[in-house]
């Protein structure tokens, strides 16, 4: 007797699955100034053990998905587990630079496996409006999650606890998961079918893919490169940098969980360009701010960043539809490898700007401020590189209609961070 699928379980479990991956980004924010002072690491080194988080993800994605098809989602979901568990486990127990970065590679294994399983996992499961509807539920977790892990980590550290126990916590959702998954029958793969890989490769070395590849490299590293590192960077302020980084996010889950539709209806690139435009103005003010005006400007900038990954990602199936879901798995690699390679760069100007606040006679607090400005100040430079570059996309697609023959499924089947 074949098992019947149970849709609503599975569905839950991928949502457990999305909260473990956004809770372990939270959380690593959370203690990553406790790390370094554990391991006697300067923010580069800080920044290295970082990129191994968001190298691991693309990798997992550019392999896990092609993998989907082939061995099934029962098989990719377990190695999400194991390798999630290993990362967790090892980083529990490091010891020193190295065991950092080979258990933050395992943790990136584990984030993108999940990625790559979860997403074609529920758009299998559900048809139509309900497929698009389902996929938006399932992604509102990330933000959603790293609400949890921000809170979490901000009152474990103020009671005390260890960046240990604070990793630990994450074991939790992960077991949920798991039990969750275990046993469970699971819907048939559906590959891609009409479009060859062929195909998918010639639109992706358009000029128009190209160029939009390289804005994904900076729409990404805008946002993640500012919340990933805003313990560093705010924790003088004046005001709560975890708190900081749950009101981003939470108000990014709001947003895409209610503004979606509306999104879609809107012109891509108008929206691309407004989001770029109050990015760089969050960035700038959240760099000139203290105490309460931190969390306004923070504000400003969720608002900014909110809608810049489901847009690129609209805009590419909407005008270059032949890149197929090969081209959109590859644009959302490009923004975590853009990352990965940003995290030990990012690093190096808290480390600088240290030492050029140290030089002007400023001690304590008040050289951590003003290193964290300073290096808010060279984040601003890439939202402000993209004002000029959605200015040009809207001039150049300003009379181009989209091709409306590309399968809304393969939107819904990309992670929406």
């Amino acid at each position: 007797m074949t098992q019947s699928i149970n849709r609503s379980r599975l569905l839950v479990a991928s949502c457990f699955g999305i909260i473990t991956t956004a809770m372990i980004f939270a959380i690593r924010a959370g203690v990553l100034t406790q790390l370094g002072t554990e391991f006697n690491l300067t923010s580069k080194e800080l920044g290295y053990v970082n990129q191994m988080a968001f190298l691991g993800f693309p990798i997992a994605m550019i392999f896990g998905g092609p993998l989907y098809n082939i061995i099934g989602p029962r098989k990719i979901i377990w190695v999400a587990f194991v390798t999630h568990l290993i990362g967790i486990i090892s980083t529990i127990f490091a010891d020193g630079f190295w065991t950092l970065l080979l258990s933050t590679f395992f943790v990136g294994l584990g984030n993108g496996t999940v990625e790559a399983a979860c997403n074609p996992l529920v758009a299998d499961m559900y048809e139509g409006k309900l497929k698009t509807q389902m996929l938006n539920r399932l992604h509102m977790w990330f933000p959603g999650g790293i609400v949890i892990g921000s809170l979490v980590s901000k009152y474990m550290t103020e009671a005390s606890l260890g960046w240990q126990l604070q990793m630990g916590i994450i074991i939790i959702p992960l077991v949920i998961y798991g039990l969750l998954f275990a046993g469970q029958a699971f819907p048939e793969t559906k590959a891609e079918e009409g479009v060859s890989n062929v195909t998918n490769i010639k639109a992706m070395l358009s000029p128009l893919y190209i160029f939009m590849l390289l804005c994904m490299a900076l729409t990404s590293i805008s946002e993640f490169g500012t919340t990933q590192w805003v313990e560093p960077i705010l924790g003088k302020a004046g005001a709560s940098p975890l708190l900081i980084l749950a009101l981003v996010t939470g108000l990014m889950a709001v947003g895409r969980y209610f503004a979606g539709p509306l999104v879609h209806n809107l012109n891509p690139t108008g929206v691309l360009w407004t989001s770029a435009l109050i990015t760089t103005i969050g960035i700038v003010l959240m760099s000139q701010s203290t105490g309460t005006m931190v969390y306004v400007s923070a504000v400003i900038f969720a608002i900014g960043v909110c809608y810049f990954w489901p847009t690129m990602i609209g805009f590419v199936a909407e005008y270059i539809p032949k890149s197929g879901a090969f081209g959109l798995s590859i644009m959302g690699g490009m923004g975590m490898f853009s990352t990965s390679i940003f995290q030990p760069i990012i690093g190096g100007w808290i480390d600088d700007e240290k030492r050029n606040a140290a030089a002007r006679g400023l001690t304590g607090d008040a050289m951590e401020l003003a290193a964290g400005q300073e290096v808010l100040d060279n984040m601003a430079i890439f939202p402000a590189i993209l004002i000029i570059a959605f200015g040009v996309l809207w001039f150049m697609m300003r009379n181009k209609k989209p091709d409306h023959q590309q399968d809304e499924t393969l939107v819904a089947e990309q992670p929406q961070l």
